[in-house]
């Protein structure tokens, strides 16, 4: 079988693959429309221990309502139990789910989430179908179209996703603006050592664990990954924590940086516009 047979067998199977999605979508009858999808609470938040893992993230207890008995239920999330809770404090309201009849599968989410169709495999596979299709009309034409296939439409996507990018960066520069600030202290640093199968190399994680108290009363435990000097020994050191009122798991330590890296985010959506129409460009070129 040549290039192009096994093009044409790719595309094939995707496209079935990604029929068969979109119809299990339609019968509803997905993983993601089989889900049972709750909003819990945190009742009580657990100090981690200093030099423990950041595995599981951080130890809560969550109780929610039963929608099929009416009762309220209580759950940790120790061990794994999906998304890790990386920001917690008694009254967050977090997210629960569960496959249909299996309460005790359950899996927690940072926030509640919308119920979903599942469509994100399909349109996975559609992509595939898409990448095949371009593939092979450069075997069978010329390579130029490979240029002209991937670069034209991501670049009219990229274009179409640059005006949220910008929303989203200057809704974040004014929240940075109007965020409070006040003291904490890290109250842990987590540490993680894995090693690689291939060349038996340790690494390790290190995470240290901020707590603070917002001027609303909000005992705040959180993850702090960034903006931290020397987080290895940053064990028992005060720190001036900035935070959203809106949202106390929205918060940095470093301002200026955070609106730094918010500016990059944009630059790197702009550069990315501009390779991929020069990319369709250069194709055109060659062609014509």
């Amino acid at each position: 079988m040549g290039w192009a047979g096994f093009l044409v067998l790719w595309c094939a199977l995707w496209g079935a693959v990604a029929l068969v999605g979109f119809g299990m979508s339609l019968a509803g009858v997905t993983k993601a429309q089989r889900t049972v999808r709750l909003a819990g609470r945190v009742e009580r938040v657990r100090e981690p221990r200093h030099g423990g893992s950041r595995k599981g993230g951080i130890s809560v207890v969550v109780t929610y309502t039963d929608p099929a008995s009416g009762q309220e239920v209580t759950v940790t999330n120790d061990g794994e139990r999906g998304e890790m809770i990386t920001e917690a404090w008694d009254g967050r309201e977090v997210g629960i789910s569960h496959p249909r009849g299996r309460p005790h599968a359950y899996r927690f989410t940072n926030r509640p989430e919308e119920p979903s169709r599942g469509l994100g495999w399909p349109s996975f596979a559609l992509f595939l179908v898409y990448v095949g299709l371009v593939v092979l009309s450069a075997v069978h034409w010329a390579w130029p179209w490979a240029l002209i296939g991937f670069g034209g439409p991501l670049a009219l996507y990229a274009a179409a996703h640059l005006p949220a990018t910008i929303r989203a960066k200057n809704d974040h520069t004014a929240e940075l603006a109007a965020m409070e600030s006040t003291e904490g202290r890290v109250v842990a640093v987590l540490r993680d050592v894995s090693i690689d199968q291939d060349d038996g190399h340790t690494y390790t994680t290190i995470t240290p664990v901020v707590s603070f108290t917002t001027h609303e009363g909000t005992a705040v435990t959180a993850h702090c990954t960034s903006h931290l000097p020397d987080p290895a020994g940053a064990y028992g050191r005060e720190v001036t924590v900035h935070y959203s009122q809106a949202d106390p798991a929205v918060f940095t330590l470093d301002r200026t940086a955070e609106h730094r890296s918010q500016n990059q985010d944009v630059t790197f959506n702009v550069l990315s516009i501009a390779v991929l129409a020069a990319m369709c460009v250069t194709g055109v070129l060659f062609l014509f």
